[in-house]
């Protein structure tokens, strides 16, 4: 063998070998989250009772925040379902982003809201408020103000919802979402539990093929249509799973932007979210293990499995990659913003653990997984690769991601005592396989390029078509 075959050969095969490692590393944290992400889960079960008593008996005022932008779809049934929470005393503030259809008209019809003069605490610097309307709503009365301001993005959004907010929690949530009918008491559970926790992350599951009627699911099945139906298992992987598993070293960097509880004074320290990028649900979070750490102000930032909110999943292939996009630019933008964290033992486990698994297997995952693929082909066509045991890796990879998935979905339906028809099972074991084969591929190259394209398509929200939660 020739010195630059043997060259090749030895480059090839460290490569391969990182590439096998960096997958036995990420199967290991799937293990790993699942296994305590289903003991959590089942432990929480036993608890319910308990949990249910102490929450109904003890409350803290919340304003809902809820920022929209040419959601004339589906905003009245959005706040609809907010009148109807099982919750004392809260408020829900619908801000206006500037749209361009009738989001505003269609909330002021619905509720009956009158225009006020309102005077606003600029806490945080926004773009400009141009009106306010507010009515109480409901057999209760909770009071829904619309804030009406000039188009500055969701950041600009959440900032004016929390300098109009009352209450010292706020909770944010998307316009395209619902609420299920128990879910501020359960988000507000572990604040009443630890008076330091400063964030917490609720469970956002996809109301595709689900009707919703006062908050409340009416009967649960996969969705028929495939993309939305792969994505319930891979909700259900990630919500109930990694997010449990970091939660208990206060390790969570991510509250999705669907459904996540606040407290207010915290986040206007840290100087509310941040209207330079496409993932401010993520930065917000980073920012607040930063803040709090640097500032040795003693804190939790928590997860809430059982605080669900229902929000639309991508229904066709295109509205799905333009989504991942987004939230790979977001992602690359926190990360990059507070690098300070990378292997800093100052801010503990949340830099050493957290900020490298979403460095390694979440930023640079696309990268490696594809650049690995290539190498092995290279490999392949060379004759330097031992096929047989090759293909036999990628088989057992494949068959553990699915049964890891499995696990996840089936933990979730057993303890919410949801029920599942076989054809809901069967579709479930045939989409966990094809989604940790075909679809990882496809994610990872939507991914990288989602990298590759960031200078040009810096600052771009790409929008997702939606529908009706409930026939409005």
């Amino acid at each position: 063998m020739s010195p630059v075959a043997a060259f090749v050969q030895a480059f090839l095969w460290a490569v391969g070998g990182f590439f096998i490692l960096y997958l036995i590393g990420y199967a290991t944290f799937l293990f790993l989250s699942v296994a305590v992400g289903a003991s959590v889960l089942n432990q929480r079960k036993r608890e319910e009772r308990y949990r249910a008593h102490v929450a109904r008996d003890c409350f803290v005022p919340v304003s809902v925040i809820v920022p929209a932008h040419n959601e004339s779809v589906t905003i009245v049934s959005s706040v609809r379902s907010l009148l109807t929470l099982d919750y004392s005393l809260y408020e829900v503030i619908v801000v206006d982003d500037g749209s361009t259809d009738a989001t505003a008209e269609r909330l002021i019809e619905a509720f009956g809201l009158t225009r006020i003069q309102r005077p606003i605490r600029s806490v945080l610097g926004t773009r400009p408020v141009r009106e306010v309307w507010m009515g109480r709503v409901g057999a209760v009365g909770v009071p829904v103000t619309l804030v009406r301001k000039e188009n500055g993005g969701k950041s600009d959004a959440l900032n004016v919802g929390i300098n109009v907010s009352r209450f010292p929690y706020f909770v944010c949530m998307d316009a395209d979402s619902v609420l299920q009918r128990d879910s501020l008491r359960e988000i507000v559970a572990p604040v009443i539990e630890d008076d330091t926790v400063v964030a917490v992350g609720g469970l956002v599951r996809p109301a595709n093929g689900v009707t919703i009627r006062d908050g409340r699911a009416q009967g649960y099945s996969l969705p028929r249509r495939m993309i939305p139906a792969m994505q319930v298992l891979e909700y259900d992987r990630s919500f109930l799973s990694a997010r449990i598993l970091l939660d208990q070293f206060n390790g969570n960097l991510i509250i999705s932007g669907a459904f996540g509880l606040f407290r207010k004074d915290v986040v206007v320290a840290a100087g509310g979210y941040d209207p330079n990028t496409v993932g401010e649900d993520m930065e917000l979070v980073t920012r607040l293990h930063v803040f709090c750490r640097g500032n040795q102000i003693p804190y939790r930032i928590r997860y809430a499995p059982d605080a669900v909110c229902w929000s639309q999943a991508p229904e066709t292939m295109g509205d799905l990659l333009r989504q991942r996009r987004r939230w790979h630019t977001g992602l690359y933008e926190c990360m990059r913003k507070h690098g300070r964290l990378f292997a800093n033992l100052r801010y503990g486990p949340v830099a050493v653990l957290s900020y490298t698994y979403f460095l390694i297997y979440e930023l640079l995952s696309p990268m490696i997984e594809l650049f690995g693929l290539a190498t092995v082909a290279v490999a392949f066509a060379f004759n330097f690769i031992n096929v047989p045991f090759m293909v036999v890796f990628f088989l057992v990879y494949a068959l553990f991601g699915a049964v890891m998935s499995l696990t996840a979905f089936f933990t979730r339906a057993q303890t919410r005592d949801l029920r599942l028809t076989l054809e809901d099972a069967l579709r479930a074991v045939l989409l966990s396989l094809f989604e940790v084969t075909v679809m990882r591929f496809v994610l990872a190259v939507t991914r990288m390029l989602a990298l590759v394209g960031y200078r040009r398509r810096r600052g771009t929200w790409d929008k997702v078509a939606r529908t009706s939660l409930d026939g409005d």
